[in-house]
């Protein structure tokens, strides 16, 4: 496939710096616009859909009702809550947020082009030197946006930078295919091991996921990259904290994927994002679930360390609550 590297770009969402959960060290993590999956718990809400989108941050406005004459298609309006954004009407073009002088109305979602997304991201370089860290490209899903995520990777594997493809496995062959080579390492997600529980809360059954996490697989065992592979697994309450799914799943990985997984993270539910989805005119169906006590982490690891996988490589981590109280507990436990 012969790509222009001079006009290929990708929409991303954003760039984090200084992140310690996408992979070894201190990483520099781009999320990339878009995802064919649904899945009702997202924390990244704003994530999903591979367009531009506008939304109001209310504690940042002054009043000054500058958007609602930027809109050029009034689509903004101001309410007893404060400023409404019609999604039928906006198209996110962006006015309104460039326009604000408080920052209140934010643009998610940038155009980047090849060379300038490298040179953002290698002036971390001092940083990933010094704690074994590197670049992962995560979303979304940055398969949707293959083209230039491969060449992003080749690029930095060329200046000798750790890279990581964090994938929610939903996407073709032979975009995953374009990006393999030049991952050094894969987190990959396996959220629900039955099909139908996984069409229930993510939109899609989990047939292709569990075949594309096959392929990676054997890729590992017979490439030089990716090197690790890194199993995910949100932990949700009532959606995928029984323990039949985690036994599943262990059962999967140890007969599937002998010898290829040196990590399987149980990640515990994030409470935090409601506010996302108010911003983009929805509602959470999770925004009363609490934490997951610490003890019943440990109770589903125990579940996965007896599956068939070796149990040195289960680990789970996030923000647990004591039993009986709301008290939060950041872990990382093996």
């Amino acid at each position: 496939m012969n790509i222009d590297q001079n006009t290929i770009e990708a929409l991303v969402l954003q760039i984090i710096r200084m992140s310690t959960e996408d992979g070894p060290g201190i990483r520099t993590t781009v999320f990339f616009k878009g995802c064919p999956l649904n899945c009702a718990w997202c924390h990244n809400p704003e994530s999903i859909s591979p367009k531009p989108q506008v939304w109001w941050v209310g504690n940042r406005c002054i009043g000054c009702r500058t958007c609602l004459s930027a809109c050029p298609e009034g689509a903004i309006c101001l309410s007893e809550s404060g400023v409404e954004i019609d999604r039928n009407v906006c198209t996110g073009c962006g006015t309104c947020a460039a326009q604000c002088p408080a920052m209140a109305m934010e643009l998610l979602g940038t155009v980047w082009e090849l060379e300038p997304l490298v040179a953002e991201v290698i002036k971390d370089r001092a940083y990933f030197n010094t704690s074994g860290g590197g670049v992962t490209v995560s979303g979304g899903e940055p398969a949707m946006q293959s083209p230039l995520v491969a060449l992003f990777l080749k690029s930095l594997r060329e200046k000798g930078l750790h890279t990581a493809l964090d994938t929610c496995g939903a996407c073709g062959r032979e975009a995953l295919d374009r990006i393999l080579p030049y991952a050094a390492m894969v987190l990959f997600d396996v959220k629900l091991i039955d099909s139908e529980e996984h069409q229930q809360f993510t939109g899609q059954g989990n047939r292709r996921i569990l075949e594309n996490l096959v392929h990676v697989a054997g890729y590992v065992k017979s490439h030089v990259h990716p090197a690790a592979l890194w199993i995910r697994t949100p932990v949700i309450p009532g959606a995928t904290d029984h323990a039949e799914n985690i036994a599943g799943i262990g059962r999967f990985l140890s007969t599937q994927l002998t010898g290829a997984v040196s990590r399987w993270e149980l990640c515990a539910f994030n409470n935090l994002c409601q506010d996302k989805y108010l911003r983009l005119g929805g509602k959470w169906q999770f925004e009363k679930a609490p934490l997951i006590t610490s003890g019943a982490m440990d109770e589903l690891a125990d579940v996965a360390k007896k599956s068939g996988v070796d149990p040195q490589i289960v680990s789970w981590s996030g923000a647990t609550r004591e039993t009986g109280n709301n008290s939060r507990k950041e872990a990382d436990v093996v």
